[in-house]
């Protein structure tokens, strides 16, 4: 019994921004786990290229950041495939600035991308999970959803409010039997860390800084994904899961 509690067997997800980094590496461990997968992204090409490395034939290409078009994407896909069972909002950027040189339009960019996105896929695809009495949703967070460093403080905004807002989500709809739950990933080795990455000096700050000593690995973020999308975790809503080696349990 304890083995099928992790099990995604006859369940179907949606991970949005799945064509590489993050999503895609939770898109595949979910698939090791039995779920059958709906990658998104902006650029068809690139999903159907993230599919052949998946394994799976459901590609649902949309902008996150337009609220008629997730809706109608979802609606239709619903309609003529099937239930959307799981739900991964982890389509995001970043933009590092100093905050008193910050652009305006970079601003407003993140504030989309990394918000609206959230409340855009989550209500279109919660409002079938309501009729259903069932669903998961698990918000990508960040730990700047609880900590600051500098040139990112807009993106330290954005997450703290993807933060919040999955509270939201768990207190709006646990009632109607979904499970809404974040994963706030640390310093991982992702296309978006690529300028962190590629800095000695960063890398040797953030070895010191983090209790781990070192760069989370990808695949290290898929079995909190796992038990947030399974029956493992039925009773868990508006929790924010940090898998960060420590950082932010360590001054």
């Amino acid at each position: 019994m304890t083995i099928h509690l992790f099990d995604l067997t006859g369940k179907r997800a949606l991970i949005t921004g799945s064509s590489q980094g993050i999503g895609l590496a939770l898109a595949r461990g979910l698939a090791a786990a039995g779920a059958e997968i709906i990658l998104n992204g902006r650029y068809p090409a690139k999903l159907e290229a993230a599919a052949q490395i998946v394994g799976t034939s459901h590609t649902l290409a949309f902008d996150a950041t337009d609220h008629a078009a997730v809706r109608a994407a979802i609606d239709t896909f619903e309609a003529e495939t099937g239930a959307i069972d799981i739900l991964v909002n982890n389509a995001g950027m970043t933009h590092r600035a100093p905050l008193e040189d910050f652009p305006a339009d970079a601003f407003d960019q993140l504030l989309k991308t990394n918000i609206s996105s959230v409340f855009n896929v989550g209500q279109a695809v919660a409002r079938h999970m309501i009729a259903r009495g069932a669903g998961k949703i698990i918000n990508i967070a960040s730990v700047q959803t609880a900590l600051a460093r500098p040139c990112i403080a807009p993106y330290t905004a954005t997450k703290g409010a993807v933060g919040n807002l999955t509270k939201g989500m768990a207190t709006d709809w646990a009632r109607h039997g979904l499970q809404c739950n974040a994963i706030a990933p640390g310093y991982f080795d992702t296309p978006l860390n690529a300028a962190l990455i590629a800095d000695p000096a960063f890398s040797d700050w953030l070895a010191k800084r983090t209790p781990a000593g070192r760069w989370g690995k990808l695949e290290e973020l898929v079995g909190a994904c796992i038990f947030l999308s399974s029956d493992a975790s039925s009773f868990v809503n508006g929790h924010v899961l940090y898998v960060d080696g420590g950082m932010t349990a360590s001054l």
